[in-house]
């Protein structure tokens, strides 16, 4: 007999609607039961690609003697972290805290309140190596609530007061919330964007790339960080050529380790060694977003294509498993998937439990199967080995099974076989392409296709640079002139389906129509700047026009007006949620960026491109400019970035954009004429510091602008060809007509 969650649209929900366990959804239902039984809450957070979430599922949830202490004793609630990630920092804030570490499965046991007394994350059934079990946990819960519940609640209130204080000085740092900035911020942020870079310098695997030991992620806003301070610096520069290096390096290695899916296109979550050799296979979405736009500014830094074909790979990747028909982008693939039967093999009761990786992974006799002679060319340059290539391997998931990684250039392994390079690489296609084929045959992960409007943000970001850099339109490659029209197809979706123009809300997800969750801060923040890169790489005056509303909203929905020290930013979650014990500013840049680092970055972009016609909103009386409101972000995490500039890589990288002059290009022309689109190409050609891109089409557009911007009524009258204005703090040079003209402009 299913629970309550089988009413749910989640996948991650829906997998335990089967439980033994009474689940229930988060809601103010699941409260008002806790409180009228006044008993415990058991509340656990993952999501549906979640490996450990999997497996205590198996292990205690579906265990009906562990779900009937369950049952008798607390009220069981089940949430997914990617439909309520309000929730998710919460909680993980406490389990933080009070462990020293976080993850998912998220376990927390709360008063009928909401208020945390105890948790962490993943507990086996059984008590192991001197930790207490899943069913220990439960038991002592129990007798400690009849016992002592008036010492849990007074414990209770405490961590609420905690969490209270933590985020009034917009994060969590313990001792801050009282502090007031006494650093000027300009010499604040010039201190700041030194210890970073020497902290990810220092941290640097000099040999692997990454930043620090296994396991280790890929945290784009470390590289976008590095890109950054390039350019600051300048690319030819010692300092600048150092960036570039620690950057490339990294995504180098991690392009030819096992966390990229050769076969497929694509990044692994993370890997669980230092050389990105084996990784946790779960794909999400907002990791090849990220990592795309790495891609491309390195391939912007370098000049090298390689790191274009990258990201091209995770562009084809998208297209062909994580798009729905309608235009938006899925969530995610799991890690764990079926073992294939062999052939002849149909008894269903042989079938092996899913195993992760076992999508990916392959045997050397496959290989030799699938591309015959040309299987020891492909095992010699991906490390593939009869007996299996992975040596570290306590849960026995790899026996006999190898992971493709790189094993050294291209044109060694050519060398090697006695080829050319050029017909190395197509060898090497060619092969790829067969495996995929047959990967295709096997049993897929389960896939999320939730449709999340922050990650569709993101990746609306990321397609609208491929369309930039890639050259589009002009595009030698048939592929990257279908970017553009996937990133604007993307953000129609969600216009449709996701938004309602009426209030000017927006929605968390989609998935079998749209969900009741109301967006959070980071759905405002991701759109937005999607919403902007897309708009700069089309010329669609609609795109920006949106993004002025959904900045207004987002001002008025989350903005900390309070006043108070440390007040400015971004709350992650609405104010009329009164099942959220407090609300938050996230203050780390993690496997997302913070929703006021790009908050920050979206209210300059906005400033430089709208001027003092851009979004404002009241505080304290006052009316605030968004040059005005992006300074206030980063003045309200100041003590978070000064003391810790490594946690808030994309934080630096907008205070840069806040304490710059505003720097803008305008083209005047048809954005559909091909002298424009060489114009706009030039741009996009080399890594550079950040500057807004306007179009002027002479025409309802323009007039639009030019309502917020006068000085873009002052341009000259239309002429034969199109133009190009470089600006500076609001004063722009002669225009230039020609690609080399302003090549040599820009610089």
């Amino acid at each position: 007999m299913s629970n309550r969650l089988a009413a749910e649209k989640s996948p991650y929900l829906r997998q335990h609607a089967d439980n033994p366990v009474h689940w229930q959804p988060w809601g103010e239902a699941a409260l008002a039961q806790a409180n009228a039984e006044q008993k415990p809450i058991f509340l656990s957070i993952g999501y549906s690609t979640c490996h450990w979430c999997h497996v205590m599922a198996h292990e205690s949830f579906e265990n009906p003697a562990v779900a009937a202490a369950l049952n008798q004793d607390f009220v069981p609630i089940k949430v997914d972290r990617e439909e309520r990630p309000d929730l998710d920092r919460v909680y993980m804030a406490y389990v933080q805290q009070t462990t020293g570490h976080g993850g998912w499965p998220m376990s927390v046991w709360l008063t009928p309140e909401g208020k945390p007394f105890f948790g962490g994350t993943y507990f086996s059934p059984d008590d192991r190596q001197g930790r207490a079990g899943f069913v220990t946990v439960l038991r002592a819960i129990t007798r400690h609530w009849a016992e002592q519940r008036a010492k849990i609640l007074k414990g209770a209130d405490e961590v609420v007061v905690r969490l209270q204080q933590a985020s009034l000085g917009s994060g969590q740092g313990e001792g801050l919330a009282g502090l007031t900035p006494v650093t000027p911020l300009f010499e604040a942020a010039e201190q700041a964007f030194e210890q970073g870079y020497h902290y990810f310098k220092e941290a640097h695997d000099g040999r692997w790339g990454g930043f620090g030991g296994a396991p280790k992620f890929p945290r784009a806003s470390v590289i976008d960080f590095l890109f950054r301070s390039a350019a600051l610096q300048g690319g030819e520069s010692a300092f600048g050529s150092e960036a570039i290096n620690l950057a490339t390096h990294t995504l180098q290695k991690m392009a030819e380790g096992g966390l990229h899916d050769h076969v497929g296109g694509g990044f692994h979550r993370y890997s669980v060694d230092e050389k990105w050799f084996v990784p946790h296979f779960e794909k999400m979405l907002y990791d090849q977003a990220q990592m795309a736009v790495n891609y491309l500014e390195a391939k912007q830094a370098t000049g090298q294509e390689a790191f274009a074909w990258v990201a091209r790979g995770i562009f084809a990747y998208i297209a062909r498993d994580l798009t729905d028909p309608a235009g938006g982008f899925y969530s995610a693939e799991d890690a764990d998937s079926a073992v294939m039967l062999p052939a002849g093999q149909v008894d269903s009761a042989a079938q092996p439990a899913h195993v992760e990786g076992a999508f990916y992974v392959w045997t050397h006799a496959e290989i030799t199967q699938e591309l015959a002679d040309a299987a020891p060319f492909f095992c010699a340059h991906y490390g593939v080995k009869a007996g299996g290539n992975v040596g570290h391997d306590p849960h026995g998931e790899f026996s006999g099974k190898n992971v493709l990684m790189q094993q050294q250039s291209l044109a060694l392994t050519a060398h090697a076989f006695q080829l050319e390079v050029g017909t190395a690489s197509e060898q090497l296609l060619r092969c790829l392409e067969k495996l995929r084929v047959a990967r295709g045959r096997r049993p897929r992960p389960s896939l999320d296709d939730k449709i999340i409007t922050a990650w569709n943000g993101l990746m609306i970001s990321a397609l609208a640079k491929g369309h930039q850099v890639l050259g589009g339109a002009l595009a030698a490659q048939p592929e990257d002139a279908l970017y553009l029209q996937a990133a604007t197809r993307a953000a129609e979706f969600i216009e449709r389906e996701l938004y309602d123009a009426a209030s000017g809300v927006l929605y968390r997800s989609w998935r079998e129509g749209r969900s009741d969750i109301a967006g959070f801060a980071e759905d405002y923040a991701y759109l937005i700047q999607g919403l902007l890169d897309l708009y700069e790489a089309g010329f669609e005056l609609r795109w920006l026009q949106w993004a002025e509303k959904l900045q207004a909203k987002m001002d008025q929905l989350f903005w900390d007006d309070s006043g108070a020290v440390g007040g400015g930013g971004y709350f992650n979650s609405r104010a009329d949620d009164a099942t959220v014990i407090v609300r938050l500013k996230e203050d780390y840049d993690g496997a997302e960026p913070a929703p006021n680092s790009v908050a920050a970055m979206n209210l300059v972009r906005l400033d430089w491109m709208l001027g003092a016609a851009a979004p404002r909103v009241a505080r304290s009386g006052d009316s605030l400019t968004s040059a005005e409101r992006a300074r206030l972000i980063t003045q309200a995490l100041q003590p978070q970035w000064s003391r810790a500039p490594h946690a808030l890589p994309q934080m630096l990288c907008a205070l840069e954009l806040t304490l710059a002059e505003p720097r803008t290009v305008i083209l005047a022309g048809d954005p559909h004429s091909v002298d424009f689109k060489k114009l706009a190409a030039v741009i996009h050609e080399k890594l550079a510091r950040r500057r807004v891109v306007l179009g002027a089409e002479r025409g309802p557009g323009q007039a639009w602008l030019a309502a917020r911007r006068p000085d873009l009524a002052e341009l000259p009258a239309a002429i034969n060809q199109p133009v190009a204005y470089v600006c500076a703090d609001r004063t722009c040079q002669a225009p230039v007509t020609t690609p080399e003209a302003l090549r040599r402009l820009l610089g």
